[in-house]
C-alpha cells in the first residue's frame, strides 16, 4: 500500500479511537479524495438519489442509499446493496450530506462484517451556517475537491 495511504489511514484510525467510533476510522474529505486517487479505498456515497443527482457527487463514486428518499428508517437492503458491490475487506468511506448517515452507515457495515469501513468528515455540504445554508462550513464542496452534479 502506498506510504500516504497507510498514514491516512493510521489517522484515521487514531480518529476512531478519540472519538470513540464503532467503526475503523474517519477521514478528512482530503483524505478520502487521497486515498481514492491512490486506488486505496472506494467512496459510497449513502445519500437518497435525488441528493445524489442533483446537489452533485464525487465522480466515480457508488450510490447505495441509506434510506430511501422519503423513508424515515434506514433501507433494509443496504447492507445487501452494499456487498453486491464491494468485498468485505475493501476500505470504503461512506459519505452524506453532513457526515451523521454516512456514520451510522459506517457502524451498520462494520457490524455486519465489513471491517474497513470509514466516515468522511463534513460530508459532502458541511454544516449549516448561522443563515441556514450548507456549503459554507465544511465539506467536500467546500473543501475544493472534484464534484459534479446532473
Amino acid at each position: 500500500m502506498d506510504e500516504s495511504a497507510q498514514a491516512i489511514f493510521e489517522r484515521a484510525a487514531a480518529r476512531a479511537r478519540t472519538l470513540g467510533l464503532g467503526y475503523a476510522g474517519a477521514v478528512t474529505p482530503q483524505e478520502a479524495w487521497a486515498l481514492k486517487q491512490a486506488g486505496a479505498a472506494d467512496i459510497v456515497d449513502v445519500r437518497t438519489q435525488p441528493e445524489y443527482e442533483y446537489v452533485g457527487r464525487v465522480p466515480d463514486t457508488v450510490l447505495v442509499e441509506w434510506r430511501k428518499h422519503g423513508e424515515r428508517s434506514p433501507s433494509p437492503t443496504f447492507i445487501d446493496e452494499l456487498a453486491e458491490r464491494f468485498p468485505r475487506e475493501r476500505a470504503l468511506l461512506f459519505l452524506c450530506r453532513s457526515a451523521v448517515r454516512s456514520h451510522h452507515a459506517a457502524t451498520l457495515a462494520t457490524e455486519r462484517g465489513f471491517a474497513r469501513a470509514y466516515n468522511v468528515l463534513e460530508g459532502f455540504e458541511g454544516e449549516l451556517d448561522k443563515q441556514g445554508h450548507r456549503g459554507t462550513l465544511g465539506g467536500w464542496r467546500q473543501a475544493g475537491l472534484p464534484w459534479q452534479q446532473s
